[in-house]
């Protein structure tokens, strides 16, 4: 499932706009694992979206009253993900835990259903998709985009339809007969009960009237 798209230089700004985007999408929920390469804003933004107020006791005597100290949730974890390479083959896998306690990591891995390692692999599973479906994003090819404006379109366009509209292998369940039944993303989330098309996508309303 495609949370955010945030099309641009990884900037501080730009990484900032995903995290608080990932937030919002996620109900402001803290129980997550996040990961990423070690692209330094990514901690930065994390923490400026994440961090709570803790007030500190006032020592004795005269002065100010200390300013609330900037914790991170108990349940929030952050890992990165370094790959060195030599001659274009991956020789080593660094994995570091940035942010939380490695007993909640290993508490969020056991939850997850695809994975049991920290791992940057579905981010490149989709950013791989998005080059087969963006021509724009085609490496080495003529087809690149001349206007920023109509390159975050396409961008936006492509990615999240994916959500809705593109039937992922790996997300296959079976009914109560046995039968097969081809997801999408938004299905597996439950956010969709049905393949949508195109049209059905682009024509829904942005803001739904209930």
């Amino acid at each position: 499932m495609l949370l955010a798209v945030v099309p641009g230089k990884r900037t501080l700004e730009n990484c900032q706009k995903l995290v608080g985007e990932v937030k919002q999408r996620t109900g402001g929920r803290t129980d997550l694992l996040l990961t990423s390469d070690e692209h330094a804003p990514y901690a930065t933004a994390i923490e400026e979206a994440y961090h709570q107020l803790v007030p500190v006791a006032k020592r004795p005597g005269p002065g100010r009253p200390p300013k609330p100290k900037r914790v991170l949730p108990a349940t929030l974890c952050y890992a990165t993900v370094c790959k060195q390479r030599e001659q274009g083959r991956v020789v080593e896998v660094r994995r570091t835990l940035v942010f939380g306690l490695a007993c909640v990591l290993a508490l969020l891995l056991g939850r997850s259903p695809v994975s049991k390692t920290v791992n940057t692999a579905f981010v490149e599973r989709n950013n791989g998709t998005d080059r087969r479906q963006n021509g724009r994003k085609n490496r080495k090819t003529y087809g690149f985009s001349k206007d920023a404006g109509t390159h975050r379109a396409a961008t936006y366009f492509i990615g999240y339809s994916y959500n809705f509209c593109w039937v992922v292998r790996t997300l296959d369940s079976k009914d109560e007969g046995g039968s097969k039944q081809r997801r999408t993303p938004a299905m597996a989330a439950g956010l969709a009960d049905h393949v949508w098309t195109l049209q059905e996508w682009l024509t829904y309303p942005a803001k739904p009237c209930y």
